[in-house]
């Protein structure tokens, strides 16, 4: 028989020894409880309020409406914040813009369809415990939150923080860095305000908002190019920021722009962020139209210049994988593009008249390049 110490098994005991403590990963989930509770009133702007302390969104406004949920991960950019808090010598872990491209991964998604953020789950799963135990990380985590929230008017109702010891491990050289994803959930009031891809026609114009760099979509290439540079993500651009500055500026949120353009009662055919699939996202309606881009930004974000220029990134891979410096696209019909225009621009927005739809050919036919084609996402 086994000798005893004479000690009773704590609980939780047998967890911490294989490597999963709870102890460390409760305070990281109270710090979000509280975010939360500071963040009920914000749908309230759209009639929607937080009900009961197991928090349930509850519609009391007095229009038919209806509701959109969008589940989406933000893939690999949280990587560059953990190489930027281990590598960089900056006293900070840039996790609170990491907690807004999180959100906005999904965010700028739903008003696709008209709908307006009201409620927010964050889910965060690491590898081990220990990740959620340091303190700045966490505490710039919960601020990202907190700030995403606000601006989109939304509130955080729940949320998960597990640690998959056996299913995660990030790439050397970082040591540890969690998968991010999160669901989100809009209001379309009334709901005649939905946006329907189907009304997209030829002779609509597009229109497009500027984004803020790169977004999220591409960080693969991002990561695997930069390690390559003998400073990494510290590698300086002309303005003097480094590559990780550049590449962990926050994506941009349209909510601001979808609301006013709802409240203008606009006719809007169709709206599309540009995410997966870059500049040829544009074309992401299944039915054989061809997008006549004739007009870009000549000024955009530094960060496409540079992996042109340092990465070798090619015009057809950058149309492609990034946004280029537009972050959204709306479809409209002529006698609706100016006054969507100065909406956009009333809105904080800066804004471009990109091109035209035209029967033909799925494809996104891009003038600014000598009329590259594109093809469509997928192909």
């Amino acid at each position: 028989m086994a000798e005893s110490n004479g000690k009773q098994p704590g609980v939780g005991d047998e967890y911490r020894n294989s490597g999963l403590d709870y102890g460390l990963i409760q305070p990281f989930k109270d710090r979000l409880v509280e975010v939360g509770k500071k963040t009920r009133n914000f749908p309230n702007r759209r009639d929607v309020y937080v009900v009961g302390d197991n928090p349930v969104l509850e519609y009391q406004g007095n229009k038919p409406h209806s509701w959109k949920t969008m589940l989406e991960g933000l893939g690999n950019k949280d990587w560059i914040a953990q190489w930027m808090y281990q590598f960089s010598g900056i006293c900070r872990s840039f996790f609170d813009p990491i907690a807004i491209d999180q959100a906005l991964m999904g965010v700028n998604d739903i008003l696709a369809v008209g709908a307006l953020p009201v409620g927010y789950h964050d889910e965060v799963v690491a590898k081990t415990s220990d990740w959620f135990n340091d303190q700045k990380r966490a505490e710039d985590y919960a601020r990202g939150v907190f700030e995403v929230c606000q601006l989109c008017g939304m509130a955080l109702v729940g949320g998960e923080s597990p640690a998959y010891r056996f299913l995660l491990g990030a790439t050397p050289p970082v040591s540890d860095t969690p998968s991010l994803s999160c669901a989100v959930f809009g209001i379309i009031a009334p709901a005649s305000r939905r946006i329907n891809e189907k009304n997209l026609r030829p002779g609509d114009i597009i229109i497009g908002a500027t984004s803020s760099g790169w977004h999220s979509n591409g960080a693969t290439y991002i990561i695997e190019e930069a390690l390559k540079l003998p400073d990494g993500f510290n590698a300086k651009l002309p303005d003097g920021r480094t590559l990780g500055e550049h590449a962990l500026t926050p994506t941009r949120s349209y909510v601001a722009l979808m609301d006013a353009w709802l409240e203008a009662e606009l006719e809007i055919h169709a709206f599309q962020p540009i995410t997966g699939g870059g500049v040829a996202k544009i074309a992401f309606d299944k039915r054989p139209f061809t997008y006549r881009i004739k007009d870009w930004p000549k000024k955009i974000p530094p960060i496409f210049t540079y992996m042109r220029e340092q990465f070798g990134l090619s015009v057809m891979g950058s149309l492609t994988t990034f946004n280029n410096g537009i972050g959204a696209v709306g479809f409209f019909p002529r006698s609706a593009v100016q006054k969507a225009m100065d909406v956009g621009i009333k809105a904080g927005y800066e804004m471009y008249e990109l091109g035209v739809v035209e029967e033909g050919e799925r494809q996104t036919i891009f003038g600014p390049e000598n009329d590259l084609v594109l093809p469509p996402p997928g192909d």
